[in-house]
């Protein structure tokens, strides 16, 4: 078994944490938010009051946090993973961030003596849930080999694409088609809806068509009820279209489609749905409608 830390136990987080302590690893948790060590508590884990603290005896530190600069605080921040960890130990950085900043920390992690891999996931609350991520990992092959019982127990598909910040560029890929997908079938709904159709039957037969993909799966239901309590918040949606547009420039890569949704999620996010579920983009379909039900 191994001794693990795992930094960042929230929506995704902790749900994770608990799935590798219920495997039998021991993991010290840590948050901003003490409360949200309960979980991890109950699974057998153990709540730390510091990074020095949940580093201490690991041989793995797992990183689950919301962005970039998130992430660069944790690992070399003062006080952070860098200047307590065990030398030689291995760094998994699940968050979803810029691939450059993932390339440099991992540059950096070498040159201290640290194994690091960033892994970012995909599959909502639903899939930490049910340990049915997705996850993309990018890194050192024998790393991933090293890393890949710990994936297995969190995860579902688990796949090495390549070296440092491979990952996180799939992760953008992902953002991108997910976003592409929550919008147009809130547009769907919203036509449907128009036309006076049973949209919950209309749905069910589009989900076993051409049309049917895990996103009208999974966000169905919060669009037929208007119930966007957050699985993935379109704050972090947000953060990841900008981390495609960006990359997409960076590499001299045209991407129309991803361009006009990333406004499409910024613009509910400044309409005050930055704090609801990603499938709340129906409420700026609605909006744009005329059919605003505040």
């Amino acid at each position: 078994m191994t001794n693990i830390a795992f930094i960042g136990l929230g929506i995704m987080g902790s749900p994770m944490a608990v799935h590798l302590a219920g495997a039998g690893h021991t993991v010290a948790g840590l948050d901003r938010s003490a409360e949200r060590g309960a979980p991890l508590g109950e699974a057998g884990g153990r709540y730390a009051s510091s990074v020095a603290d949940a580093v201490k005896g690991a041989n793995v530190i797992c990183v689950m946090v919301p962005d970039s600069p998130d992430v660069e605080e944790v690992l070399a921040g003062e006080d952070g993973v860098f200047q307590h960890a065990e030398t030689g130990s291995l760094i998994i950085d699940f968050s979803s961030i810029r691939p450059d900043v993932t390339q440099q920390l991992a540059e950096r992690a070498r040159a201290l003596g640290f194994r690091i891999l960033d892994a970012p996931v995909s599959g909502g609350e639903a899939g930490a849930k049910n340990a049915a991520l997705s996850i993309m990992v990018g890194g050192e092959g024998d790393d991933f080999d090293a890393a890949k019982p710990l994936f297995d127990v969190v995860g579902k598909t688990v796949v090495h694409v390549g070296p440092s910040g491979s990952g996180q560029t799939v992760k953008a890929a992902n953002q991108l088609i997910v976003a592409a997908n929550i919008q147009a079938l809130s547009e769907a709904v919203i036509f449907l809806e128009a036309y006076g159709v049973d949209t919950k039957a209309a749905l069910e037969v589009l989900g076993g068509g051409l049309a049917g993909s895990t996103v009208l799966n999974q966000k169905k239901e919060n669009m037929l009820s208007r119930s966007f309590e957050p699985g993935f918040r379109i704050d972090l949606h947000h953060k990841d279209m900008g981390i495609v547009t960006a990359a997409a420039r960076e590499a001299g890569v045209a991407v129309p489609l991803g361009s006009l949704v990333a406004q499409f999620v910024a613009s509910a996010r400044a309409n005050g749905d930055g704090g609801l579920d990603h499938s709340a983009l129906l409420r700026g379909v609605e909006r744009l409608s005329g059919k605003a039900s505040g």
